[in-house]
């Protein structure tokens, strides 16, 4: 069976890798792609890779029905449009931060409030590895951000194990592309000024540390640093678990929290020159890295995840989450397994 699908905010980096993804997709055939500023542009003008798609940006005030839309727009479009799309699509799955949190409380605590709080218990969040059971059928669904997905995947494994709960102190420290600022990211994502750097911009209360406390049931001291990468989200985790902790246990938490998932793999401390968990590794792919390495003299654990930012974080999250929702084979027109070597990632 084929689903017909649109995505809107088509023109920024992560509605290309919709796109991208929609048009190599088995089951999907994409039929309208919005952006305000490039109306009637053809895909092709904003997304190079993509000039063979005979497709051009249509205004969002004009949609077609579907059966799946994907929403790639800026915090607080879809709540305020979520009843146009939901009168476009029989599904739609969001790529904002508008139906991550479970709670009107939450948005008013982390970002401006929310204009259409009775939906929020309505919405799944898209992450398989956590809520593959909640997908199947579901019609709202929310992909989570990038740097809480990395972190998640992280750390997931010692809390399903009951190594880290939420008595023990975790300090987080994630390392993001430019990627990350989109495609209107303004002056500290032009080249000149993101080149070379490793610079803090959010040192504390960044906005995905709710959906980490929310998913995971943890308080984290969380900070992120923009280095000099274009695609890619590094997640390194300092836990300090109250009772003693082996490899052994390690390993057996690992592997019993992913070694059935497809989208993830352990790499945690082998031979060559990519030992940890790297973006690098992953970029174009809806691939995470996962690992570990255990420092018994400060009692420590370091919980390493690295992704793609704009797929295993974001676009590819959204197929992953629609395909398991639609009941498509989880996997399908997300096959692709890197490249290397490959240039910054």
């Amino acid at each position: 069976m084929s689903y017909t699908a649109s995505v809107i905010g088509g023109r920024g980096f992560t509605g290309g890798e919709l796109l991208r993804l929609l048009d190599g997709h088995p089951e999907f055939e994409l039929v309208q792609a919005t952006s305000r500023s490039k109306t009637n542009k053809t895909v092709g003008h904003s997304h190079p890779n993509l000039r063979h798609l005979d497709l051009r940006f249509s205004s969002p005030e004009d949609l077609e029905s579907v059966d799946v839309l994907f929403a790639a727009t800026p915090h607080g479009v879809s709540m305020e449009q979520i009843d146009r799309f939901r009168d476009a699509a029989d599904t739609v799955v969001d790529l904002s931060a508008d139906f991550r949190l479970s709670t009107e409380a939450q948005y008013e605590e982390w970002y401006d409030g929310h204009d259409r709080p009775e939906l929020l218990e309505q919405s799944v969040y898209a992450l398989p590895e956590l809520t593959r059971d909640e997908l199947p059928g579901a019609d709202l669904i929310a992909s989570g951000g990038c740097n809480a997905t990395a972190t998640i995947l992280g750390l997931k494994p010692l809390v399903d194990e009951g190594i880290l709960t939420d008595d023990e102190q975790v300090v987080v420290d994630v390392k993001v592309g430019s990627s990350e600022g989109g495609a209107g990211g303004g002056d500290a994502s032009s080249h000149p000024e993101r080149s070379g750097v490793v610079r803090p911009y959010a040192p504390t209360s960044h906005r995905h540390e709710a959906e980490i406390e929310e998913y995971l049931g943890l308080d984290v001291s969380f900070t992120v640093h923009a280095v000099d990468m274009v695609r890619g989200a590094s997640a390194t985790c300092h836990v300090f678990p109250g009772e003693p902790v082996s490899n052994g246990d390690l390993w057996t938490a690992y592997r019993g929290a992913y070694e059935e998932e497809p989208f993830v793999e352990l790499v945690a401390g082998g031979g060559g020159v990519y030992r940890y968990p790297e973006p690098k590794a992953v970029a174009g792919t809806n691939g995470a890295e996962v690992g570990f390495e255990l420092d018994p003299g400060n009692k420590r654990i370091v919980a390493f995840s690295a992704i793609d930012n704009m797929m295993k974080g974001s676009a590819g999250q959204a197929v992953h989450a629609a395909n398991i929702a639609l009941g498509i084979e989880e996997t399908a027109g997300l096959e692709f397994q890197g490249l290397h070597p490959v240039g910054s990632p």
